[in-house]
C-alpha cells in the first residue's frame, strides 16, 4: 500500500471531507508528501500528532456542520500535548501560552471561565473547524514539516468550506492565516482578522479583538446556532475522550 493510501485511512468517510477531497490523495503533491512522513518516521523520529489524531479537526467538525474557521499555523511539538486540533492540547499537559491568551481574551470578551485543561474538542463538535495550515511535526522542531505539501492540502480544505457553505465565520489570527484566506468569498462569509494571539503579538490587537461575541452575532444573524464557548471540566473530558 502506498503512504497516502495509508494516510487516507485515517480520514474517516462520512464526514464529507474524504468524499471531496479523496482524489487529493492520488495528486502528486500529496504522494511526495506521505512518502516524506514515512521517511521521517522510518529515520526514527517522532512526528506529532499520533497518526489517528492527523485528521482529527476533520473527522471531529463535519463539513455540513462547519460554522467557524480558526486557522492554525503546525502543531505543538512538545510531548503529549498535539491532538490535531490547532491551538488545542490534551487535557492532561500544561495550556500553551497562545492558549492561555486565547482563554483571557474568551473570559474579557463574554465572561468565559478557563478551565483546568486546554482541550478544545467539545468546540470541534459544536461546528469549529480547528484547522491547522500543516498537519505535522518533528518532535521539538516546529516548523520541520511546512512546505512539503501539507499547505496545498489544507488550501483545498479551506476552498471546500468556502464553495459548500454558507455564512461561516473564519477567525484568521496572524499573518500566516490572513495570507491563506484570501480568496475566502467575504460577501458570503464573515471574516475576522487580528494578530496571532502568541505572546509576542497578542497586545497588538488580539487582546480586546472581541471575535468570539462577534461570531455568535453573525451565527444568530444567519439564523444558526451559537458557538457555547465554555468547556467541561478535565474530569469530564477525560470520561469522554480519553479511552480514544
Amino acid at each position: 500500500m502506498h503512504p497516502a493510501d495509508e494516510l487516507a485511512g485515517y480520514l474517516r468517510p462520512g464526514r464529507g471531507w474524504l468524499e471531496h477531497l479523496g482524489a487529493e490523495f492520488q495528486q502528486p503533491y500529496m504522494r511526495s508528501l506521505a512518502e516524506f512522513i514515512a521517511s521521517e518516521d522510518a529515520a526514527g523520529k517522532t512526528l506529532f500528532p499520533p497518526r489517528r489524531f492527523v485528521f482529527n479537526a476533520l473527522n471531529s467538525t463535519p463539513l455540513d456542520k462547519v460554522s467557524v474557521v480558526v486557522l492554525g499555523q503546525d502543531p505543538y511539538h512538545g510531548p503529549g500535548q498535539a491532538h490535531g486540533l490547532s491551538f488545542s492540547v490534551r487535557p492532561h499537559v500544561p495550556n500553551p501560552p497562545s492558549l492561555q491568551n486565547i482563554f483571557k481574551e474568551l473570559h474579557d470578551n463574554t465572561g468565559f471561565v478557563p478551565p483546568d485543561h486546554g482541550c478544545l474538542q467539545t468546540w470541534a463538535e459544536q461546528g469549529v473547524l480547528l484547522l491547522n495550515t500543516v498537519l505535522t511535526v518533528v518532535q521539538g522542531q516546529a516548523g520541520a514539516h511546512q512546505g512539503q505539501g501539507w499547505e496545498q492540502f489544507t488550501d483545498q480544505v479551506i476552498d471546500l468550506v468556502n464553495r459548500e457553505r454558507e455564512g461561516v465565520v473564519f477567525l484568521l489570527w496572524g499573518s500566516p492565516a490572513r495570507k491563506k484566506g484570501k480568496a475566502i468569498d467575504r460577501t458570503r462569509h464573515l471574516v475576522l482578522e487580528s494578530p496571532h494571539p502568541s505572546p509576542l503579538s497578542a497586545y497588538r490587537g488580539f487582546f480586546g479583538c472581541q471575535h468570539f461575541s462577534k461570531a455568535n452575532a453573525w451565527l444568530n444573524q444567519q439564523g444558526k446556532p451559537a458557538i457555547d464557548w465554555s468547556l467541561p471540566s478535565k474530569e469530564q473530558l477525560l470520561q469522554r475522550y480519553e479511552k480514544a
